[in-house]
């Protein structure tokens, strides 16, 4: 088994590198900060139009360009190393995963080509004020009246929910089911507000439903699995992202050990920077390891990909956080700055160890998921 990049996968990480350094440099980053719902519309554009990036992994009989799982994962990489600030995650992975898993072709066909061109945002409300990701905890009501569904209560949390046009509503249908719902952005009684967040980076909101009609996707007793399938691919493609921004993060911290000097000398000649970079290289490495077998897995719909699922998402964004830590001890005094890009990638560490659920809510998981 050979989890070495091809050619062509190799020129895809190239030429996206490229891009994003030139598009969406650290001050295009920091445009974006100010506003808690608000992201570059027109790198989105080029995302879209030139490069195809929504649609990268949505089949081509749905307006996509039918890549794998594994190619959107290599995007989400380097979009983690240049912390992009877009509704990528919440419309090509989350959505567009969750239409794929729901039986229903019709929904597909009307849904799918908007988020492939870029045209169309969605994106997923599953979590509540509790901060839980679990289907079970969902308390959201969805009712059937008069031949058509309306939604009642409360989501949080919800990526890039201010931003959408469609929003994938899970909602309770009885004691114990679930389903999936379709939610314009214009609809009658949706409030959306957006919130204010650590990570600034990472736009969140919250939406209101007061009776607001929507539209049942696939049937009840087949969400449950569609929910699952989609909770796994994006904690898969949240891993990559932890990934990316593992990567930049030690390139900052070695590219300044070895310009800034002390007693004469650069910073990295002592003993003790060494390990700390050493440290990071080798957590980085097994990151990778970890997030190429999983993205293979998941690309393959490989039955490992349950398992691998949660351990990467709790072992990446665990190894991002501490070396996003040591980047900034490695800086010193800078480090703490404002002016400084070290904060950003922290804070982004951050909030991917809490979105989709802690990393002890997903070693718990893995640990249900192998019987332990």
């Amino acid at each position: 088994m050979d989890f070495a990049l091809d050619e062509d996968q190799v020129e895809l990480q190239s030429v996206l590198r490229e891009f994003l350094a030139d598009r969406a440099p650290e001050a295009a980053v920091r445009a974006q900060l100010e506003d808690p719902a608000g992201y570059d519309r027109a790198l989105w554009d080029q995302m879209a139009n030139q490069l195809g990036l929504p649609g990268l992994a949505i089949p081509e009989e749905y307006g996509g360009s039918g890549f794998s799982f594994l190619e959107l994962g290599l995007v989400l990489e380097e979009m983690g190393r240049a912390l992009t600030v877009s509704p990528f995650i919440a419309s090509a992975v989350m959505a567009a995963q969750l239409l794929l898993a729901l039986d229903d072709e019709s929904a597909r066909k009307e849904y799918l080509p908007g988020i492939a061109s870029g045209s169309t945002i969605a994106s997923v409300a599953l979590a509540e004020d509790s901060g839980s990701w679990r289907p079970a905890d969902v308390t959201v009501r969805a009712v059937h009246q008069g031949g058509s569904w309306r939604i009642d209560g409360q989501k949080s949390f919800v990526l890039d929910g201010a931003a959408a046009d469609v929003i994938l509503v899970i909602a309770r249908t009885g004691e114990q089911e679930t389903a999936v719902f379709a939610i314009t952005a214009d609809t009658d009684g949706l409030v959306r507000e957006p919130l204010e967040t650590m990570d600034q980076t990472r736009k969140l909101a919250r939406l209101r439903f007061d009776a607001a009609p929507a539209r049942l996707l696939g049937t009840p007793a087949g969400a449950a699995a569609a929910i699952a399938a989609m909770l796994d691919r994006s904690a898969i493609a949240l891993a990559a992202e932890a990934l990316g921004g593992t990567g930049r993060v030690l390139d900052m911290s070695v590219e300044y050990a070895k310009i800034r000097h002390q007693f004469g000398r650069p910073i990295g000649s002592f003993q003790a920077i060494k390990h700390k970079c050493a440290s990071m290289l080798v957590d980085l490495e097994s990151s990778r390891s970890a997030v190429y077998y999983a993205l293979w897995a998941a690309a393959t719909s490989h039955p490992d990909t349950a398992v691998v699922a949660p351990l990467v998402k709790a072992h990446c964004v665990d190894t991002y956080l501490h070396a996003a830590g040591e980047n900034i001890q490695i800086h010193g005094g800078i480090g703490f700055t404002w002016e400084h890009p070290a904060h950003l990638y922290l804070k982004r560490a951050k909030s991917a160890q809490v979105l989709l659920g802690d990393s002890d809510f997903h070693r718990q998981q893995l640990a249900d998921r192998i019987g332990i």
